[in-house]
């Protein structure tokens, strides 16, 4: 079983819990406006790599990994776009008693009955999703990410219901995505799910910008800064409401 794989990072330490094995996989259907590997995007492109190649590399941190509660989180890209080659990974990954996390926008979701079959396995070797929710609204979400959010909020209702443990991501763009109301609304929806053990805010950053240039593709986000500080605790504040259980970070 081979995989289509864009780059590894041996040591991630913001990709869940511990020191991470971050796999990043080739292909996304979402095209986000402020996307910092536009170099992703392109399905079916990438380095094959077989699982047992991924395994023996990841042997080679497992001291490091075990000693930090850590484990492997497969990005992208969009990971769910390689669903059979992420069952056996996280097979084998169970095997030697490995954590796993999938970083997902849930952007390929589908109720397709083939699709939910091979997500229903998937569920049964993965510990963690971090679902990163790019905006609440619809409009404004076609036209930051080029897609609707709907089958994307029935992906974190469908995880509630399976009570697979997910981390919350929101990227905080000025004028963009820190609108209170907006907030306020994404809020009220994440108080619908029950499977919630962290809330992440994302400040947005320019570091993904040169690859934008460097693929010759107009960056649409120009002159936008990173939000101020206040901004940031603003955002807390309003997606924290007062769920006392879930930490601020």
């Amino acid at each position: 079983m081979k995989g289509f794989i864009h780059s590894i990072e041996s040591c991630g330490t913001v990709d869940g819990p511990g020191l991470r094995y971050v796999v990043f996989t080739q292909g996304c259907v979402l095209r986000c406006q402020y996307c910092h590997n536009a170099d992703t995007w392109e399905i079916g492109k990438g380095k094959e790599m077989t699982v047992e190649e991924i395994i023996t590399d990841l042997k080679t941190y497992l001291p490091f990994i075990e000693a930090s509660g850590g484990g492997i989180t497969v990005s992208g890209g969009e990971p769910l776009l390689q669903m059979d080659f992420l069952i056996e990974l996280f097979k084998e990954c169970k095997k030697i008693g490995i954590h796993t996390t999938i970083d997902s926008s849930g952007g390929c979701y589908t109720t397709e009955n083939a699709f939910q079959q091979k997500l229903n396995e998937l569920l049964l070797y993965t510990d963690l999703i971090l679902l990163d929710l790019k905006h609440i609204d619809e409009k404004k979400h076609r036209k930051l990410t080029g897609k609707t959010n709907q089958h994307i909020l029935q992906f974190a209702q469908l995880l509630s219901e399976k009570n697979v443990p997910i981390w919350i991501r929101h990227v905080l763009v000025p004028t963009v995505t820190d609108d209170p109301e907006d907030l306020h609304r994404l809020a009220a929806f994440i108080r619908t799910l029950n499977n919630v053990e962290k809330i992440e805010i994302l400040p947005y950053h320019k570091l993904g910008v040169y690859k934008w240039k460097t693929l010759g593709l107009a960056y649409p986000l120009e002159g936008i800064e990173p939000p101020s500080e206040e901004s940031i605790q603003m955002a807390q504040q309003i997606l924290h409401g007062n769920e006392p259980s879930v930490p601020l970070t």
